[in-house]
């Protein structure tokens, strides 16, 4: 039998001590130089996901844009990666698309998405001269056109709309259906009123469409049956209101690994599928093919990120499970408990070792409060380090205070560098902006 070998990611490796590298950085020395829990992004990762689209997609089709979708992850320095790869961006609100623009990423590369939109946001957007409004609702239009024309501007937007595919994976991360909050759908008179709308009012130039059907996807049927329904909605509309638009975003979705199980589709699959099926669907409704859009955000930083964790007490239930505390939870990854998400883990000091100890790891928090579920991973006790792979995406951006936890720092690694891209916030931090009415700072 030969010896243990975890499935690892981007730079990641096992080094001389037995213990996770990333980056060239020794994952224990991180975990005391930096304290835990602590977010870890493997800049090189990142950066070679970013030239994976690009290249095949490109070499397909050469004037496709590459908008990096921030939710996924956004913080200065992943905005500054992102530019120097030459890759848009897709905001969804005003603190992100503020968090661009103080990175300084190009406004002409930035798209603005949400399905509620405040006047706010969308004067930011006018203001920044954003490179393209996503609008979402027929109110949205409406509202959009009165602004840009107090703004002495023209908005240029995208139309979002639903084309009523319902994709396999969970029912919180499908957004392409008819039963969907996002969009316009193709199934009633709702997009192409749309449509109607944005070409008829002021201040407005409605540049193409805008589909996204779910996350975390797998199968890529559905981004095919995308790219079809879209491009014969823009064959009606040529017929109906004689405009060709020129753009059609099919938005992002491409799955990751979160599990050894997982097997995701390839960047370069995905872009055979995609491109192949906008040739073909042009080609059978005799429509010139747009300038295609995609938005990738998870399979970009996803297996970028490791999250690295402190063990605390460790309770074996004899007959029932082994518990495994650690640091932190609920906090720094709200997924296993939105979704059941599920991740691999191992013991980052023992990462030589094979795994025999099957386990729940739990967080600190005051509720029933679990990580993983169930995983087996190196004899494990306390003080050990735990890092949990795959967590690039959808955790530091969807943590939270809850429990009054202080939110975790983020170190960029690098050829052995290792530096702080998100501070860990401090109890100050936590206490900031909270207010005692002066009726209420007396004595007992």
């Amino acid at each position: 039998m030969g010896a243990y070998q975890p499935l690892l990611f981007g730079t990641q490796r096992i080094n001389e001590a037995g213990h996770l590298e990333i980056g060239g950085c020794d994952s224990v020395e991180l975990a005391e130089r930096f304290d835990t829990p602590l977010y870890v992004l493997d800049e090189q990762h990142v950066r070679e996901r970013c030239r994976l689209y690009l290249s095949a997609f490109r070499s397909r089709l050469p004037q496709v844009e590459i908008a990096y979708a921030g939710k996924a992850l956004l913080t200065k320095a992943v905005c500054r990666i992102v530019e120097q790869e030459d890759l848009a961006l897709d905001t969804a609100s005003a603190g992100e698309l503020y968090t661009a623009r103080q990175a300084g990423f190009p406004a002409e590369r930035i798209k603005l998405h949400g399905n509620f939109k405040s006047d706010g946001e969308l004067l930011m957007a006018l203001r920044e001269g954003v490179g393209r409004i996503v609008v979402d609702s027929l109110t949205e239009i409406e509202r959009l056109s009165r602004l840009a024309q107090e703004e002495g501007k023209e908005a240029q937007i995208l139309l979002r709309v639903a084309p009523g595919i319902k994709t396999q994976t969970h029912t919180f991360i499908q957004t392409g259906q008819l039963d969907s909050k996002f969009g316009l759908s193709l199934s009633t008179s709702a997009a192409r009123e749309g449509v109607r709308m944005a070409l008829s009012l002021p201040g407005i130039k409605l540049q193409g469409l805008h589909s996204h059907i779910g996350s975390q996807l797998f199968g890529l049927d559905c981004f095919q049956k995308g790219s079809e329904l879209m491009v014969e909605f823009m064959a009606s509309l040529r017929e109906e209101f004689g405009v060709v638009l020129e753009e059609l975003d099919l938005g992002g979705g491409l799955g990751i690994s979160y599990t050894s199980e997982d097997t995701p589709p390839t960047i370069e699959e995905l872009a055979d599928v995609i491109v192949g099926g906008l040739e073909r669907a042009c080609a059978q409704f005799n429509y010139p093919r747009p300038r295609l859009i995609l938005e990738p955000g998870r399979s970009i930083v996803g297996t970028a990120g490791t999250t690295l964790y402190r063990v605390g007490p460790v309770k074996d239930i004899p007959g029932v499970r082994t518990y495994v505390a650690v640091n932190g939870g609920l906090s720094d990854n709200p997924r296993p408990a939105l979704y059941d998400a599920e991740y691999m883990a191992l013991v980052a000091n023992k990462a030589d070792q094979t795994p025999t100890q099957a386990v729940r790891v739990a967080g600190k928090h005051c509720e029933t409060d679990t990580l993983l579920a169930e995983v087996t991973i190196q004899p494990v006790q306390e003080g050990d380090i735990l890092a949990v792979f795959s967590t690039g995406a959808y955790n530091y951006a969807m943590a939270s205070n809850y429990n009054r936890f202080c939110r975790p720092a983020m170190v960029l690694v690098n050829e052995g560098q290792a530096e702080v891209i998100v501070a860990r916030e401090t109890l100050d931090d936590l206490v900031a902006q909270d207010v005692v009415p002066a009726r209420l700072r007396g004595a007992s």
